[in-house]
């Protein structure tokens, strides 16, 4: 497997925690990560296989890291790019918009080409809507610290094996 970014704030507690269990599950050799919060283009290009933490914000809006750089997103082409996206939500507490930031980001990096991959079944979750469904799956992994904190590892687990055989 190609060496695999993973983009996420390194300033982020929950993000970082689940970097800590996708790198443990990855392999350290595997991976590279980078600060979205100063991310270059350059950065951003040099990978082939990517994995975003993009956690969803307020009512459903992408961080203001990913905001700031969406401009130099939108003038690359990521053909021939895997993307992986994952994201933190809360459907209790934010049910009409629960990890919209996934369905936000995939959208914007498949309009410059990139392949979406890691899609994760919706079932085990409660919320109204998300943009981040493409039918009754997410376009990224799901994950919510306050309300199902203990799934987090295995559904990290079966993720990173699915995006092992996806990155290949």
């Amino acid at each position: 497997m190609k060496k695999v970014g993973i983009f996420y704030s390194f300033n982020t507690v929950k993000t970082g925690q689940a970097v800590k269990l996708l790198v443990e599950a990855l392999g350290e050799k595997n991976v590279e990560p980078v600060n979205a919060e100063t991310v270059t283009e350059g950065q951003f290009e040099k990978f082939d296989n990517l994995v975003l933490g993009v956690p969803t914000w307020f009512d459903g809006e992408l961080p203001n890291y990913w905001d700031e750089f969406v401009p130099a997103l939108e003038d690359m082409n990521l053909k021939g790019k895997r993307i992986a996206i994952f994201g933190n939500g809360d459907q209790k507490n934010y049910p009409e918009n629960f990890v919209d930031g996934i369905g936000l980001m995939a959208g914007l990096l498949e309009g410059r080409g990139a392949k979406i991959v890691g899609f994760t079944s919706a079932k085990g979750y409660s919320f109204e809507s998300s943009r981040a469904l493409r039918g009754d799956e997410f376009c990224g992994l799901a994950l919510d610290f306050e309300n199902q904190a203990r799934q987090n590892k295995e559904r990290i687990s079966k993720w990173v094996e699915q995006l092992k055989k996806e990155f290949a």
